[in-house]
């Protein structure tokens, strides 16, 4: 069953709705890989700062710090489109694209790295705003249907643990 790749949003409808979630669906999957490519121009931009900085290993460990962490977002894209009933190549295509943003967002850090350095706490962090909308408006509430609030709260929680347990440890 194929379904159209036309999309309607209602600005009516609420997350968690009764009836068919393929609209829902495609709204999240669509508004995630919106805000991942908006995240992805600041992080190209700090990857490009790094490498212009001239310390080989600060530029690297950029580098390659925000290509692991691309791998899942990139995943997270795909796998709400293809929940949304757009076809593998479409929603791999689409995730693709919210990662090619991030070169170019490193051409730009690299080239105005003394003008860039000083603009990119505030980028990033308009960056980490548009996720926490996403994740706060659309994410959560879909992951909180039909009985699974338990779970999906429980692995947030574990997920922030992890991840201050790791910016601890990897800072000192």
């Amino acid at each position: 069953m194929k379904f159209r790749h036309e999309i309607v949003i209602d600005a009516d409808q609420q997350a968690g709705e009764e009836g068919s979630s393929k609209p829902s669906l495609a709204r999240v999957g669509l508004l995630s890989a919106l805000a991942i490519g908006i995240h992805n121009f600041p992080e190209g931009m700090a990857v490009g700062v790094g490498a212009a900085s001239g310390d080989l290993t600060t530029g690297a460990a950029l580098t390659v710090g925000i290509g692991v962490q691309n791998i899942p977002e990139g995943l997270a894209v795909a796998a709400a489109l293809m929940a949304a009933g757009y076809s593998r190549n479409l929603s791999a295509g689409i995730a693709l694209l919210t990662g090619l943003v991030e070169p170019v967002g490193g051409l730009l850090g690299s080239s105005l790295a003394w003008f860039a350095a000083a603009l990119l706490p505030g980028i990033l962090g308009f960056a980490g705003g548009a996720m926490l909308y996403v994740i706060s408006d659309e994410i959560i509430p879909e992951t909180h249907r039909k009985g699974h609030e338990t779970l999906a709260t429980g692995s947030l929680m574990i997920g922030v643990a992890l991840m201050l347990a790791l910016g601890t440890l990897l800072e000192s």
